[in-house]
């Protein structure tokens, strides 16, 4: 029995020791450093066993995909304890994970690891917190659901789609643009244009808000910045989209009460999109802001494009509101012109709480006789929502008033002096 005892105990022991040993090139295959070379792969080439289905990896973060690497490693050194017989397994297991390959659950091929070499285990755990911000899966937003703004999608075509598609015409003086701001008045669809550049640019794309590179520890801001750009660089070709730039890098000097922080942050962004002119990396910057005024001019520079993002025109509110309000489901010759005449003025968000509220005047008719009875209606046994009337729309327009008309001659005086176009030589 004695003897039994110290087998128990010594293979549990052994594994922690091998555990240990494999530490070391575990950290260095997953975060950078030497790499070991990729053994050959079988039908079972994932490390799923018993004929198991793991969940698809291309639409998951990468942080996500770190995460469940590690449970199924925790998963699986628990079977090892358990069971001794699985023993080669695990020590299979383990050289597979020294490889860091992360497998779509598409293609065969192995892509890059998730992190470059760093110099230091500080800047690592940096970098670990800025992969939750990649966005791996699709937010399905596409060109064509994007009305109007046709200035904008094709600014955005040629610094992100085309110079991935004809690498050959883009170098030299042709070489693409490395950053566009994109500025005007909310609820335009600056957002859309982003999510429209991850959906349909092959790109890895990082959504970056101040929260992603703002530390309350000293350094570490500006680390972040710089750890930014080096995963930007490594994970090529890439897109960083910065929301709301205005609260990141406004305008340096005029608050005397600005911090330190506050200055070394915004000096490494701009160091950092200055060195992106240096490389042949494909690494686009994209900035939205609201405020384009309050951003520091030297900012303004390296956003080599400024696109104003207007209120959208006439033909545009009139897509709008044929798609969010259809006649085929209304019952009722919705008059288009009589809305697009009305809401002069109106932004893209405010055109969609108008046929919102629209929407909304049959369903409160609806709930006022449902709440009139005494017994609770079964769902099986729910009335159809009633269709439009004409005084629906008529209500829809009383309560809704534009929010983004305020400071348009704000933006248009910004667009005359610093604004980017595209004109024909027949516009010229």
């Amino acid at each position: 029995m004695a003897s039994h005892g110290k087998a128990s105990l010594a293979l549990p022991c052994a594994l922690c020791l091998a555990r240990a040993l494999d530490f070391k090139g575990f950290w260095e295959s997953r975060f950078g450093g030497k790499k070991e070379q990729e053994p050959e792969q079988n039908g079972h080439a994932n490390g799923v066993a018993n004929g198991s289905v793991r969940k698809r990896t291309s639409d998951l973060a990468v942080y996500e995909q770190f995460e469940q690497q590690v449970f199924l490693d925790r998963r699986l050194v628990s079977r090892v304890v358990l069971d001794p017989r699985s023993v080669l397994l695990f020590q299979a297991r383990q050289t597979e994970v020294r490889a860091a390959a992360i497998r779509d659950g598409n293609a065969d091929a192995i892509q890059k690891p998730l992190l470059p070499s760093f110099e230091s285990a500080e800047m690592r755990n940096l970098a670990e917190t800025l992969l939750r911000d990649i966005i791996r899966g699709s937010p399905d937003v596409k060109w064509e659901s994007i009305k109007g703004l046709e200035n904008a999608k094709r600014l955005l075509k040629e610094a992100v789609v085309m110079p991935i598609k004809y690498p050959k015409y883009f170098t030299g003086l042709l070489s693409p643009w490395k950053g566009i701001l994109l500025f005007g008045p909310p609820g335009t669809g600056k957002t859309m244009l982003a999510k429209a550049v991850a959906t349909e640019c092959k790109t890895t794309f990082f959504n970056i808000s101040a929260s992603s590179i703002v530390s309350k520890w000293r350094g570490d801001s500006e680390k972040l910045v710089k750890v930014l750009f080096e995963l930007a660089r490594h994970h090529a070709p890439s897109t960083i989209f910065l929301d709301e730039i205005d609260a990141i890098i406004s305008q340096r000097g005029e608050a005397r009460s600005e911090h330190e922080a506050s200055r070394r942050l915004k000096t490494e962004l701009l160091i950092q999109m200055d060195g992106l002119t240096k490389t042949n990396d494909l690494v686009f910057v994209l900035a939205a802001t609201n405020l384009p005024w309050e951003l520091d001019a030297a900012m303004l520079r390296r956003l080599e494009k400024r696109i104003l993002v207007p209120l959208p025109e006439a033909e545009a509110r009139h897509a709008m509101f044929e798609e969010l309000l259809p006649s085929t489901t209304s019952k009722l010759e919705v008059p288009y012109d009589t809305l697009v005449e009305k809401t002069e003025g109106y932004s893209g968000s405010d055109i969609r709480l108008v046929c919102k509220e629209a929407a909304m005047q049959p369903l409160r008719r609806l709930m006022s006789v449902l709440e009139a009875r005494d017994e609770l209606v079964p769902e099986e046994e729910l009335p159809e929502v009633g269709p439009l009337k004409p005084e629906d729309i008529e209500v829809a327009l009383r309560n809704t008033r534009p929010s983004a008309h305020l400071h348009a001659h704000r933006y248009e005086k910004f667009n005359q002096d610093y604004g980017s176009q595209i004109l024909s030589q027949e516009q010229a």
